[in-house]
């Protein structure tokens, strides 16, 4: 696509539209993590018990809670039109939900009905916008533009899915080594392992929540009479990550082998620990690279605007007077 004089306002107003979408979002992110900070906060003042809710903040959580039943119902009937039919696909996207910490049935479903509402959604405001004010756009420009608005509605949740999905194993992967040095510390002192499992969830409720979560799925599946090494390649499934796909094929093969799980945890627990040093030492590595765009696109002509500013103004007028 050749951008002319006729062009100009679609990539000005693509660029803006990208611009404020952007700004939104880390917004919307700051927010979030401010929100979240401050629940676990209050979480901590309390001793973990639930606040007492005034008849005002009742009657807008149930207010909130129809319009979102409302909203997934709709995208769960637009889903149920639009999205797949094969058990195959949609068992595979169950999958990836799983992977990002959402455990609803009709997840994939009302992914899809987000999907197809954004694609329909914005080449609509794109026509609406060109009807009132954007007229200079010719129809085959405006086709393009309409295609490349779906294209980018449809794959958005897909990026987010994908976000969602690596901030979660981030998470799981900070947690990680703490919750294996409590593991082997109740299981040195005579605890089983389910029952270690279900102690460390609690231990760690406040710190790693989503770690916490996950062990307590675990734990569930054990008592519903799932057998061990299911219940661990459930979890190895579930969390897609390579320090825990070692922990559970240890963690079985120790059960299998009936070798001490005790000391099995501890030789894993140290090289977990290093694995963790080698990382923290790898992103320091990497600091200074990553600095050296900041330094050179915003300090540095800073630094030399306010030491050669003076300078270069004097001279300029020693110039002029001359």
């Amino acid at each position: 696509m050749i951008f002319t004089s006729e062009n100009i306002p679609v990539l000005i107003s693509v660029l803006v539209f990208l611009s404020i979408f952007l700004f939104l979002l880390a917004i919307y992110d700051h927010l979030r993590k401010h929100a979240e900070n401050r629940k676990l906060i209050e979480k901590i003042k309390r001793g973990g018990q639930k606040p007492k809710q005034s008849d005002g903040e009742g009657s807008a959580r149930e207010a909130r809670g129809t319009i979102h039943k409302r909203s997934m119902r709709f995208f769960g009937l637009l889903g149920e039109r639009l999205g797949p039919s094969k058990s195959d696909e949609l068992s595979r996207m169950r999958l990836n939900f799983l992977k990002a910490g959402i455990r609803r049935d009709n997840a994939p479903v009302i992914f899809w009905g987000v999907k197809s509402f954004l694609a329909i959604l914005l080449p609509a405001c794109l026509l609406l916008v060109r009807t009132t004010g954007l007229k200079l756009m010719s129809p085959s420009t405006t086709l393009t533009m309409c295609t490349l608005l779906a294209l980018m509605g449809f794959y958005l949740p897909n990026l987010w899915l994908n976000v969602r999905t690596d901030r979660r194993k981030e998470k799981i992967l900070e947690g990680l080594p703490d919750a294996l040095d409590l593991l082997v510390v109740c299981v040195e002192a005579g605890m089983g392992l389910d029952a270690a499992i279900n102690r460390v969830a609690e231990e760690i409720q406040l710190s790693h929540t989503v770690l916490s979560d996950e062990f307590k799925f675990l734990n569930l599946e054990l008592r519903a009479g799932k057998l061990r090494r299911d219940a661990l390649r459930s979890l190895a499934r579930r969390i897609d990550l390579e320090d825990v796909n070692s922990l559970v094929t240890l963690l079985i093969q120790a059960d299998r082998f009936g070798t001490s799980i005790a000391q099995a945890l501890r030789v894993y627990s140290d090289a977990l620990r290093t694995k963790r040093y080698q990382r923290a030492e790898e992103i320091a590595a990497k600091l200074p690279v990553k600095l050296m765009f900041p330094l050179i696109l915003f300090i540095f002509p800073a630094l030399f605007v306010t030491i050669l500013g003076p300078a270069a103004i004097r001279v300029w007028r020693i110039i002029l007077n001359h």
